[in-house]
Parts: C-alpha cells; sequence; structure tokens
C-alpha cells in the first residue's frame, strides 16, 4: 500500500468549494459607545454567526473600521426578501438573540445605517470560500477591505454599471484593487420593518481587498499618478454622483468569511 506524505495528501486533497453569495445583501453600520466595539465583536463572533446562518442567511463579513474606532461594520446575505424575512423573524425571536439582546444592544449607541443591495450584475455577487476561521480563534488578519459607496440622485441605471464595469474597474484593478463584488439598491419593500434600512438612497456599492494597508496606500499613489484617471476618468465619474464618494475602510475580524 502507497502511504502519501502529509505534503503530498495537502497537493491531492480537493480544494474548497466556493459559492457566490448573495442575491440580497445588508450593509450594516454600527454606531458604538466607545471602547465597546471589541466587547461586541467578541459576543458576535462566538454567538451569532452559527445561529444566523442556521437559520439559512450568510454572515458574508465582519470589520472594524480603521477610521472610527467605535463603528462595527458588516455584511450578511439572503437568497431573497421572502426567505430574509422568515430568517430574521426566526433569529430575533429564538432564543439565542433573547439571551444575548441586552449585552449587543449595551455596547450600540445606532443600528440603522443599513444599506439594502442586491449584486448589480449577475455575476458580480460575492465569491466566497467555505474556511471560516474556528471558534475562537485569535488570528488577526493583516488585509484591508475597501467599501466605496457612489450616491446618486436616482435609480442606478445600466448605464452606469456597464461605465463601471469597461471603464472604471479596468483602471482600478490595474493599479491594485483586488474587486470582490458590486450591487446597486435593493428597491422592494423592507419585509422585516423590526430592522429599519435607509430608505430612498440610490447607491452602488463596490469592494475591494488589498494584501495591507500598504498596498492599499501604493494603490492610491497609482491612481493620483494615472493621467487617465485624473483628466478622464474621474471627472466623467463625478459629474454622475451625488456628493462625494464614503469611504470605509476596513479590518476584518478574526472569524469574518472576508478577510485575506
Amino acid at each position: 500500500m502507497i502511504e502519501l506524505t502529509d505534503e503530498r495528501a495537502d497537493q491531492l486533497a480537493p480544494a474548497q468549494p466556493q459559492r457566490t453569495c448573495c442575491p440580497i445583501v445588508e450593509l450594516r453600520q454600527y454606531t458604538l459607545h466607545p471602547g465597546k466595539r471589541d466587547t461586541l465583536i467578541e459576543l458576535f463572533d462566538r454567538e451569532f454567526i452559527t445561529s444566523q446562518e442556521a437559520l439559512g442567511m450568510t454572515v458574508i463579513g465582519q470589520f472594524r473600521d480603521l477610521d472610527n474606532p467605535d463603528r462595527f461594520v458588516w455584511l450578511r446575505g439572503f437568497p431573497d426578501m421572502t426567505s430574509r424575512a422568515k430568517s430574521l423573524t426566526e433569529f430575533y425571536g429564538g432564543p439565542v438573540w433573547k439571551a444575548h439582546r441586552q449585552a449587543a444592544n449595551a455596547t450600540m449607541i445606532d443600528s440603522n445605517n443599513v444599506l439594502l443591495l442586491r449584486p448589480a450584475r449577475p455575476g458580480s455577487g460575492f465569491l466566497l470560500g467555505s474556511d471560516r476561521p474556528p471558534a475562537g480563534t485569535t488570528a488577526k488578519h493583516k488585509a484591508l477591505v475597501v467599501a466605496t459607496i457612489y450616491y446618486f440622485e436616482a435609480p442606478v441605471t445600466d448605464e452606469f454599471v456597464s461605465f463601471f464595469e469597461s471603464r472604471l474597474k479596468p483602471a482600478l484593478e490595474n493599479s491594485g484593487a483586488s474587486l470582490l463584488g458590486y450591487f446597486s439598491t435593493e428597491a422592494a419593500t423592507n419585509t422585516f420593518p423590526a430592522l429599519p434600512i435607509r430608505a430612498g438612497e440610490n447607491v452602488f456599492v463596490w469592494l475591494s481587498r488589498f494584501r495591507d494597508q500598504s498596498a492599499y496606500e501604493a494603490h492610491e499613489t497609482k491612481l493620483s499618478r494615472s493621467k487617465r484617471w485624473q483628466s478622464e476618468l474621474s471627472p466623467d465619474l463625478k459629474q454622475r454622483l451625488k456628493g462625494k464618494p464614503e469611504v470605509l475602510k476596513l479590518s476584518p475580524t478574526e472569524q469574518s468569511l472576508i478577510r485575506g
């Protein structure tokens, strides 16, 4: 009988499967009481990941906002609006939330900054692995995830999505950004009104990943030195938007599915 070394066995083992997620995505930004972010993250990663995913939701990523020590950002996905209502009803009416809601809510000043999104194209959602770090892990992630939010006066058009895909996306990738997905506002009525969302917003959100902070800074420098970006692409983008883009620089928590 042939015995494989550990190294050879690893080479022959099937790769971790990847899956696309999700037709409905919430981008949630929580404002917390000073000094309470790590308290919430420890509770969230321990109690609220498995319990939500058991009810059909996907906890896509959890993050520390690097520009605001009192902001916690996370992404949650659903198959559709009907299942969203069912899953949220079961979770917030269930035993895990009831056991820990007081501790969670005690960390928060505001949890209503929520954008309800859908992939801007059928193939522009997240491609996720299935290798979430185990509960209790303390390994820190160096990667940086950047969420950029464009605001518009009217709903995002197919023409803008095409503009992003054909002109902006190649320039962003050539300057070092690794795009994770891009989304626009989901206009359906909130199917779980107990959790408010930001109604009436017209947004386009794209998320990218960088090896670390220095890689992101190199990306920004390269864009700033690009004549085409500065003279053509950036002005064209600016004239389409309502106000300045919102940029969230995010550090994945220890158990975030989106990380390095």
